[in-house]
């Protein structure tokens, strides 16, 4: 997870990026994993055979599909606020067409998700797509966490003038990321079977290797050149 970096974000969050190029970035997260999110986590859940995981998926994916824990909405929806605050049209979400390295991302998160079994599922999903590259703060107190600055810094607030109550979705992550990257982590620590292991870390690798050929076409599409 500490390779889950990407040469192109500091122009995202330095506001280098052309505001009419971001709907390109929005458009292809949405398709490519937000929109599906909490089918993806569903689909681990119905493949665990352990109660005590499916319990911890299970309240994932109520806060993802209905946002009834904590942000009262489901988040997708939620997200769909940033470019709604930035004045995008909503309707090009509805006919997203994925670039090819898009399309490849999300055939592997399907192919993890849905075939490979409940550990794989479990680890793309609740360690990969939801965790960043401070992973190791969730499990290390002595380890660095996942960065909060206040909202007024948020780079779409500060760079593009997003209106701050478009960040339902950031203020919901900053509530309930808490306790799912600790329910994430105690998943994989403590219930993967050590059989299951070397395909879970292969399982990252392949979703790392496909994360960052879509993170470079997004950055081109956007007009970024490294």
């Amino acid at each position: 997870m500490e390779r889950k970096k990407h040469w192109a974000w500091q122009h995202f969050t330095s506001g280098r990026v052309a505001k009419e190029r971001l709907h390109l970035h929005f458009e292809q997260e949405y398709a490519t994993y937000v929109r599906d999110f909490p089918v993806m986590v569903g689909w681990a859940y119905v493949q665990c055979p352990i109660a005590e995981v499916r319990r911890d998926l299970a309240e994932n994916l109520y806060e993802e599909e209905t946002g009834g824990v904590i942000a009262g909405r489901p988040h997708p929806e939620l997200f769909l606020e940033y470019p709604r605050g930035l004045g995008m049209d909503l309707a090009r979400f509805e006919h997203v067409e994925l670039l090819p390295a898009a399309k490849k991302f999300r055939a592997v998160l399907d192919e993890h998700t849905q075939r490979r079994g409940w550990a794989q599922a479990c680890a793309v999903t609740t360690i990969f797509v939801e965790g960043t590259d401070h992973e190791r703060g969730e499990i290390d107190p002595k380890a660095p966490k996942r960065p909060a600055p206040p909202l007024e810094e948020h780079p779409l607030v500060k760079h593009y003038g997003l209106p701050l109550d478009a960040l339902a979705l950031t203020k919901a992550h900053r509530r309930v990321e808490g306790s799912h990257r600790e329910a994430a982590w105690r998943i994989v620590l403590d219930h993967i079977p050590q059989a299951d292991r070397h395909g879970v870390i292969a399982a990252m690798g392949a979703t790392l290797s496909a994360w960052l050929a879509y993170r470079d076409e997004v950055a081109a599409a956007c007009g970024l050149a490294r």
